[in-house]
This record gives structure tokens, sequence and C-alpha cells, in this order.
């Protein structure tokens, strides 16, 4: 599992963020995607790193600039080990 994390400048609102999310997920397999327009980023869970110039143009194409992607492996954090 990886944890991608674009900073997208432009986000504004909500509906932003859910128009950055549903590009990702329209183009990607992944198991989440969480955007905040607070924070100008968008982060990704998915099972395998997913190419940072694809995350970048999907997102570009929804209209918002992408600054930098970042890519660290991800481990699920519960209650229960």
């Amino acid at each position: 599992m990886v944890k991608m994390t674009a900073k997208v400048e432009g986000m504004m609102c909500g509906n932003c963020e859910a128009h950055v999310n549903e590009a990702v997920k329209a183009k990607f397999k992944v198991k989440k995607v969480e955007s905040s327009h607070g924070k100008g980023e968008t982060v990704i869970i998915a099972a395998q790193a997913l190419p940072a110039e694809d995350v970048k143009a999907a997102i570009e194409e929804v209209g918002f600039k992408v600054l930098d992607v970042k890519t660290e492996p991800y481990e699920k954090k519960g209650l229960f080990i």
C-alpha cells in the first residue's frame, strides 16, 4: 500500500474537492481519495504507486494546478493488532 499526497492549487470548496476526487477515481483503481481545499492537498491510498505524472494530468484535466506529488509507504493504522 502507498500513500500519495498531491499539493493542489485552486480548490475553493467542497465541490472542488469532489471534482478532484472523482477525476482520480475515474482514472485509477484506488482504495481511498480525500481532498482538502483548506490544506490544498489530495491524499490517495492505493495498492501500488501510481505514475505521478498521470495523477497530475488527471487532476489538471478538471481545472486545478498540481504543484507536487509525493509517494510514501502506507500502513493502515487500527485499534487492534
